[in-house]
């Protein structure tokens, strides 16, 4: 069979899906390469939820269209969301592919494995309507201790900035009983950390019947024997119940940590990007709520700055309530007029100069109170994952405690002690960074 060469761009959600894809492509007997230029079929499953990851998706197909010219090259198959925004003048505007899918499309990617008679590109893309479950098989291509869960698929949220929900649909749920299915066949296979996603965790269930809610989904998951660490991300701000709040502050097996993109703190801001509060309800009232639990919650959350309108004044208030709520984990992002979204259509564009200006403000904050809060934590001992060598050097072991998700938070060095990868260790802490920690193995249970 043809050798495959197959890169993801994007978040953990595009990951799944192409973990989806991987699996039929090895389940109908397919090599996978990483080598794309030892391969005779390439795909790339896109982003294209903002300009610079649209950007590096078409860069990516281009660079894979000059092996094509060069090398043994036969195929090219474009999927995910690149093609579900800009949909049918891409094949006019991109001959060199040969193939293109849909983010509802994904689950036919083999039907464009194989050269069809004449010359002319295929497209298979409709209403994104598709939800996979444990029926499809998934090719994990994360470490072999830790993967991720989309329990849902969608959005129904109405961001004035985002494009989401013209990319996958609306908001569709899994059933429990799939889930469960499906995370007990990962950890039978070695998962021990499961990590959930979708557009909008707390909203899993509502459109299911009878409806579910997120709080059943992990009554069901953590008894499941052998994981050990079960997290929650991407939980929107106006669906945290104080039932799952008990649920963390009760189960070992939930990480103690919160993903919760809040964006802004000013009502008008939030008002204009579509994510308006309750008049009783405030992010400082949430932070509070989760703050109140005698577990400590890790909370991490992403702002968006520069929003059309948001005024010097706004901005400062944005920082104050950072300086004050003190995040344990913070991404900031620049606003990007995107288009086919309302926010494209506002007034008050504020400068890039000074959307990074504020970019620049906010992570410098962050970064002092990381240091502080990481700081406070020498001499504390941590269960730690150890994930392997530290990509600098091979002198240290790198590992995150259940506080630290995969790929988005800092990391815990390790300079003492031996671990083997996938084992959950007793790590005392020594030194403390602005995002990084420094410790020595104390204990391996």
């Amino acid at each position: 069979m043809a050798r495959v060469f197959f890169i993801n761009l994007g978040c953990a959600k595009n990951l799944v899906d192409s973990e989806l894809m991987l699996g039929l492509i090895k389940g109908d007997g397919y090599e996978i390469t990483d080598d794309p230029s030892d391969a005779e079929i390439a795909i790339v499953n896109t982003c294209a939820f903002i300009r610079p990851a649209t950007e590096e998706s078409i860069d990516t197909i281009l660079e894979l269209a000059r092996y094509k010219q060069e090398g043994r090259l036969s195929r090219l198959i474009v999927a995910g969301c690149f093609v579900q925004r800009y949909g049918r003048k891409l094949i006019r505007e991109m001959p060199e592919v040969d193939g293109w899918l849909g983010t509802g499309q994904i689950y036919r990617v083999l039907e464009l494995m194989k050269p069809t008679e004449g010359s002319s590109p295929v497209m298979f893309m409709d209403r994104p309507l598709f939800l996979a479950d444990h029926r499809y098989p998934r090719a994990q291509t994360t470490p072999f201790y830790t993967a991720y869960l989309k329990i849902a698929e969608g959005c129904s949220h109405s961001c004035s900035y985002c494009i989401i929900p013209a990319l996958r649909g609306t908001y569709r749920s899994r059933t429990v009983e799939s889930l469960l299915i499906e995370a007990r066949a990962m950890v039978e296979r070695g998962v021990i950390e499961l990590n959930l996603v979708a557009q909008d965790t707390t909203s899993y269930g509502h459109d299911l019947n009878p409806p579910r809610t997120l709080e059943d989904l992990l009554e069901a998951l953590m008894v499941i024997e052998g994981m050990k660490w079960l997290r929650i991300l991407y939980a929107h701000p106006s669906h945290i119940t104080e039932g799952l709040l008990d649920l963390i502050d009760t189960e070992e097996v939930l990480c103690p940590y919160l993903d919760v993109p809040i964006q802004h703190v000013n009502r008008d801001i939030l008002r204009a990007m579509g994510r308006p509060i309750g008049p009783e309800e405030s992010i400082y009232r949430l932070v509070e709520r989760i703050r109140s639990r005698s577990r400590r919650i890790a909370l991490r959350t992403t702002l968006l700055v520069g929003f059309p309108g948001e005024t010097e004044e706004q901005f400062r208030e944005l920082c104050e309530f950072v300086r004050e709520v003190q995040f344990d984990r913070l991404g900031v992002f620049p606003f990007r007029p995107e288009k086919g979204t309302r926010a494209a259509r506002l007034k008050g564009a504020i400068p890039q100069r000074a959307v990074q200006r504020r970019v620049r403000e906010l992570m410098e904050i962050q970064a002092d109170i990381s240091r502080g809060r990481n700081q406070r934590l020498i001499g504390n001992t941590l269960p730690v994952l150890v994930e392997g060598l530290c990509e600098e050097t091979d002198l240290l072991l790198s590992g995150r405690d259940a506080t630290m998700a995969p790929d988005v938070d800092g990391r815990i060095l390790i300079n003492e002690g031996l671990g083997m990868v996938g084992e959950i260790v007793a790590v005392q802490i020594t030194e403390a960074h602005a995002y990084d920690l420094v410790g020595r193995i104390v204990r391996r249970d």
